[in-house]
């Protein structure tokens, strides 16, 4: 498949890299270090990385602005479903490729490679690049390694395996990686977000089963000068609670006019939940987007009677 992939990339002149809404680091690492191996490989080629960006990821780099392309190809990468994608012109792609590391939901109806045993979509790139004769550098092997950390939280999920050790084993040697500020800046924090994650402690609430929630309202957030992409992303640092199964963050985002739901969990599995709810993701680790705080009411009672019963069956 990954020889298949480098065949349609080689045959278009114009290609457009797109990812699911609510950008992450993996998605938009691996957005730009494909957009960057592109071009690098094909340097006359006109390669577009797209969607919403986040001014808390922008160490990363730079995503394009939207233009009306025709004749291109559309790479979509870290998405399981077409709601979630975040290029509204994706039907007027001569060609798709879809990379993903997501459960299968539904087909985008061209080449397709997804591997949910995966770490990250960037894990998938890096085998992409060694197994084809798309270039990388230091930078993108910088990017990839972001990617690959961050959505396997430094390596502590299951899905972090001996494929994905022997594929950072590779990176490390073949480029010049400086961890230390890898990991800076994907882990510095501003004092604001600290302390909001300090109240979000103090007033998260847990329930019988075991479901860990805080709803977050624009007032909340706006008192710690913080943002509500910024709350959500402090979800895996409740990971590690003895009486927490599942948890969840609930942040209004009056700018989207929506409500972002962060869930993860440590047995019961979350992600149907979330399909349910405009989201999707893994078994243990999803999140979805709701139109109002009253629906997120429904969402936790939802995921507490599915934790309820994984506790019955265990």
């Amino acid at each position: 498949m990954f020889k298949k992939i480098y065949k349609e990339i080689k045959k278009y002149d114009t290609i457009v890299i797109a990812r699911h809404i609510g950008v992450d680091p993996d998605a938009l690492a691996s957005q730009l270090a494909l957009k960057e191996s592109i071009q690098l490989t094909f340097p006359t080629k006109k390669v577009y990385a797209v969607g919403n960006g986040s001014t808390k990821f922008a160490y990363l780099g730079k995503l394009d602005k939207l233009e009306d392309y025709s004749n291109f190809l559309l790479i979509i990468l870290d998405t399981p479903d077409k709601k979630r994608i975040d290029y509204k012109d994706y039907s007027k792609a001569s060609s798709i490729i879809k990379i993903d590391h997501h459960p299968f939901i539904e087909s985008f109806e061209g080449l397709e490679y997804i591997d949910d045993k995966s770490s990250s979509t960037c894990e998938i790139l890096m085998e992409l690049l060694l197994k084809t004769k798309l270039k990388c550098n230091d930078e993108i092997a910088k990017l990839l390694y972001y990617g690959l950390v961050s959505d396997s939280n430094r390596f502590l999920f299951d899905n972090s395996t001996s494929k994905t050790f022997n594929l950072v084993s590779i990176y490390l040697k073949k480029y010049h990686l400086k961890l230390s500020e890898i990991y800076t800046n994907l882990y510095l924090r501003p004092l604001k977000e600290k302390r909001l994650e300090g109240y979000i402690s103090l007033n998260m609430k847990v329930t019988e089963n075991g479901v860990a929630y805080i709803i977050l309202t624009n007032d909340i957030i706006s008192k710690f000068k913080a943002d509500s992409a910024s709350a959500g992303n402090m979800i895996n640092n409740f990971n590690f609670i003895d009486e927490v199964l599942v948890w969840i963050i609930v942040t209004e985002d009056i700018k989207n006019n929506n409500v972002r739901v962060n869930i993860r969990s440590r047995g019961p599995i979350i992600n149907k939940i979330a399909e349910k709810y405009n989201g999707g993701g893994h078994a243990l680790a999803s999140g979805a987007r709701l139109s109002s705080l009253i629906e997120a009411e429904s969402l936790i009672n939802d995921i507490d009677l599915v934790t309820e019963k994984y506790l019955k069956e265990s």
